[in-house]
């Protein structure tokens, strides 16, 4: 039994380190509550809510307290929590999970990007995506292959809602990523490229993601074109991410632009960029 236990303490650990950076630590941190919660009550289940609470209230303290200063020193800073500078992150999680720390010069250029958006398309909200975790470069941000530096950031791109015709602020993916913008008959369709080759992660989360939401957004051509065009103007960002085939639909012609390769994932549902 003791085995065991030391098994589903590793398990645990690695989880939550690989999803949050900091939750392996935290969790072993949260142990240590164990004692006092036991003594406290006698009841199992109390005993397992209560432990998943201590659990929950140390990783919250920690994500929103401590993290953010300790993350200063390894140059990176957070993305805002909520709506700052019409910059938002599409869904808490990214920052509950830790996932949306950055350099200071991409933090910087996301907010000038957004205030610009917004100042062309009033009432337009810029939604980031992933970003990166706040220690240490090379610590992979899985899925990503890249997201290890504090140079990266995802961004959601420009839809329409076709229920009411407007402009949205949101779109069909709650997590941001898994619909795609499909190539139309006459454009490339790179993830057909990629999956011929054998490159099955290529399209994976599309496969995972629900769709049914999909045909109430469309595409705004318009906005998004100039998300990626004002992210292109800015000298510190080197590389933009998008599939080929909205390269060639949105008229971008930045040599900014790149085709990440079929090793990565497709990129018709969201926008990457990064510093030099």
């Amino acid at each position: 039994m003791r085995t065991l236990k030391i098994i589903l303490t590793i398990l645990i650990f690695c989880f939550l380190t690989v999803l949050t950076q900091v939750g392996g630590i935290v969790y072993l941190l949260s142990l240590l509550t164990h004692k006092f919660v036991n003594n406290w009550t006698a009841g199992k289940l109390q005993q397992r809510l209560l432990k998943i609470a201590s659990f929950l209230a140390i990783y919250s303290l920690a994500t929103f307290v401590v993290v953010p200063i300790m993350a200063k020193p390894f140059g990176r800073v957070p993305l805002p929590l909520r709506k700052t500078d019409n910059l938002q992150p599409l869904n808490f999680l990214t920052c509950f999970l830790n996932r949306h720390y950055v350099r200071s010069d991409l933090k910087q250029i996301s907010f000038e990007v957004a205030n610009q958006m917004n100042k062309k398309y009033p009432g337009t909200t810029t939604n980031y995506l992933d970003a990166n975790f706040p220690f240490i470069n090379k610590f992979p941000l899985f899925p990503h292959l890249s997201h290890n530096d504090g140079k990266k950031l995802d961004l959601l791109f420009c839809y329409l809602d076709k229920r009411t015709g407007k402009p949205a602020n949101d779109n069909s993916s709650f997590i941001g990523y898994g619909i795609c913008e499909e190539p139309l008959p006459d454009e490339k369709n790179t993830a057909n490229f990629c999956a011929e080759r054998g490159y099955w992660q290529y399209s994976f989360l599309k496969s995972i993601i629900p769709q049914g939401n999909k045909d109430n957004f469309s595409l705004d051509n318009d906005r998004t074109r100039e998300l990626v065009n004002l992210f292109s103007s800015k000298s510190k960002i080197v590389k933009i991410f998008i599939e080929p085939h909205l390269k060639t639909r949105l008229q971008l012609t930045s040599d900014k632009i790149r085709f990440h390769g079929c090793q990565a994932v497709r990129h018709d549902d969201h926008l990457h960029v990064q510093l030099k």
